[in-house]
């Protein structure tokens, strides 16, 4: 799959290097070149300097040709913007985006648009740690603490 990717902090670099390493074509764009630091010398993918939402980058990218598109920069609304541009005006068949406002997910919804609140997913798994005693995250049981030394 040929997959564009707007942002390389911690979530897209990371995003970006796994999807790399499953074989895929992975471009990402980052509008500070010291971002794409993060993605090391095993990343063969594209780096592209410039922000998400100028039609320029991304046709510098190979949006045009891109099967998905992942907006996971620290703004709900550069993402929003991003999603919306690869959605509307470059019709790529696969596009998420990433919010951190809950309240928003819904509306992101309604346009359309795929979203991951990771504010929701977070409180989500911590809530799961605290009454059911499972991370999640990891997928490891909590260690059973015995009732007397409570």
């Amino acid at each position: 799959m040929k997959i564009s990717i707007v942002g390389c902090g911690r979530v897209g670099s990371r995003l970006a290097l796994a999807l790399d390493q499953a074989g895929n074509e992975v471009t990402i764009i980052d509008e500070r070149v010291a971002a794409f630091d993060r993605l090391g010398n095993d990343f063969h993918g594209n780096m592209v300097v410039g922000t998400g939402i100028d039609l320029g980058v991304l046709r510098r990218a190979g949006i045009e040709h891109a099967d998905a598109f992942a907006s996971v920069t620290n703004g709900d609304n550069r993402n929003l913007m991003a999603a919306q541009i690869a959605q509307v005006v470059f019709r790529v068949p696969r596009v998420i985006t990433r919010i951190y406002d809950p309240i928003r997910e819904e509306v992101y919804r309604e346009l359309g648009l795929e979203t991951v609140c990771s504010t929701t997913l977070i409180a989500d798994l911590i809530q799961g740690y605290v009454v059911d005693g499972v991370n999640r995250a990891h997928a490891t049981p909590a260690a059973a603490e015995p009732a007397a030394s409570r």
